[in-house]
């Protein structure tokens, strides 16, 4: 049991006009030895994309891609089929599997957008290629919420891992509780919008926790924060795939 701090300004970051963009995971030209892979989570960055810019067609395999937009509008479309906006508060699922070909621009000309893309390793290679999305589920309950599950029940997305995917909107003030199981592993962010305590500990906008359970979580705003939880199997690293 235990939990690591992994504090934002010490993730990788660049500024390339257009995007400004936060890794806290070895991606693309930045790489840190001590923070390559999580359990089967692999990427998480934080992005701010300016007003008519965006990530023009590419292509990945064989990864879980979940993006959370936190503020603004991101216009998407998939070789799947996969086309539409996904406003704040939505969540978005997409399979790469054998192989997806993808782009994500700000739908809008002039307001920025903010966004969570995050990457897990699937439960197998050569999936099926698939796209999902939908309201995040419990925004501003102060409550964790499941909004992508391994079952996919109720409203929430299913993802081909054994991963629990959890949003929070906490107001000032108020906190929420969450636990990692024993054998399980947890990551924890707190987004670039509030100041957060973990279990006492001091969360400024950007910071995230390594949690190896079990471990009881509580989550306490001291501004209004928006954060997320990943709940997931501890199974070991793998060559990365992209």
């Amino acid at each position: 049991m235990g939990i690591e701090i992994r504090r934002g300004e010490d993730r990788g970051h660049f500024d390339f006009g257009w995007l400004k963009t936060y890794h806290s995971f070895s991606f693309a030209d930045y790489f840190d030895p001590d923070h390559i892979q999580f359990g089967p989570l692999r990427v998480l960055n934080e992005d701010f994309i300016k007003g008519g810019q965006g990530f023009g067609e590419h292509s990945h395999r064989d990864m879980e891609i979940v993006t959370y937009v936190l503020n603004g509008v991101l216009a998407h479309k998939d070789s799947t089929g996969g086309d539409g906006t996904i406003r704040a508060g939505e969540v978005q699922r997409m399979t790469a599997g054998s192989g997806v070909r993808h782009s994500e621009f700000n739908a809008s000309d002039r307001e920025p957008v903010h966004l969570l893309q995050v990457w897990f390793m699937p439960e197998r290679p050569s999936l099926q290629p698939g796209y999902q999305q939908e309201q995040a589920p419990g925004r501003g309950t102060n409550i964790f919420t499941d909004a992508v599950t391994p079952a996919g029940e109720a409203s929430a997305l299913k993802i081909h891992q054994d991963v629990v995917f959890k949003v929070l909107d906490l107001e000032r003030g108020r906190s929420a509780a969450a636990s990692i199981r024993e054998g399980r592993l947890g990551y924890l962010h707190n987004t670039m919008t509030g100041i957060i305590e973990l279990n006492g500990t001091r969360l400024s906008p950007g910071d995230g926790a390594k949690i190896r359970g079990p471990e009881p979580l509580t989550v306490s705003a001291l501004e209004p924060a928006r954060v997320v939880l990943f709940d997931m199997a501890d199974i070991p690293a793998l060559p990365p795939r992209w």
